[in-house]
């Protein structure tokens, strides 16, 4: 596979199995993908084909059994754990169907997280993750805990953390899938929104075809490999 320039991630001939008692699984066969800047990428698939396994490989959460993972310019396999977890609060972003918010802190808090792991001043961190707040409407919550918030509120301080490093690339696995219809599309917007202002990478599991519709690429992962759905996609949305 030939590597775009302009790619923030890339991952090549990507293969992970499991076992389970003598059986080999292959979940992953030999597959590539290239994410370009900006690019919005949706994946889907049923459910246990992978998909979540494919973004935990692109996030550096798990190691391939074959085949590399690259973001921005490094392959992720061969670092080191502290390099690796460096890396990935510098150029990566992640936002989950449940928000994984740190219960005992502040909405401004959990964003200024990643910006205090990198060890940015106190000062400087809090200032931009009031800012982050500000962009997802959020600025006058920011003293909230999750507890206080809604399911809407808090997904949009999770997506404020996911990008407050403004990074490469954003994973996010079934980002509006806890939410209702109205919410869900609040949130989509919102994050529609902030891709163009941020010009920001997203890949997103999802099985919501109004999210999947939203993306510039739509790839199917069927039996280990991704397909490009994108036109049949949009045509069975009536795009």
């Amino acid at each position: 596979m030939t590597t775009d320039s302009t790619a923030v991630m890339h991952c090549d001939n990507l293969a992970r199995h499991y076992r389970q008692g003598v059986e080999r699984i292959d979940v992953l066969k030999g597959l590539s993908l290239q994410v370009q800047s900006g690019e919005r990428i949706a994946i889907i698939g049923t459910s246990g084909s992978g998909k979540t396994t494919l973004l935990n490989l692109l996030g550096g959460l798990d190691d391939p059994d074959e085949g590399f993972v690259n973001v921005m310019g490094a392959a992720l396999k061969p670092m080191s754990e502290s390099k690796r977890a460096r890396w990935r609060n510098q150029y990566l972003g992640f936002v989950y169907q449940f928000h994984h918010l740190l219960g005992e802190f502040s909405a401004l808090e959990n964003v200024a997280m990643p910006l205090l792991v990198a060890k940015i001043p106190v000062a400087e961190a809090t200032a931009l993750a009031q800012e982050m707040l500000d962009r997802v409407g959020l600025g006058a919550r920011c003293d909230h805990k999750p507890s206080e918030l809604s399911g809407g509120e808090r997904q949009r301080v999770a997506i404020a953390r996911a990008l407050v490093r403004k990074p490469a690339c954003v994973l996010m696995d079934e980002p509006t899938g806890n939410l209702d219809p109205v919410t869900a599309e609040t949130v989509l917007a919102l994050l529609m929104s902030l891709n163009r202002e941020l010009a920001i990478s997203f890949v997103v599991v999802t099985h919501d075809a109004q999210v999947a519709a939203r993306m510039d690429r739509v790839l199917s992962l069927t039996e280990g490999c991704l397909t490009d759905v994108t036109e049949s996609h949009s045509m069975g949305q009536g795009l």
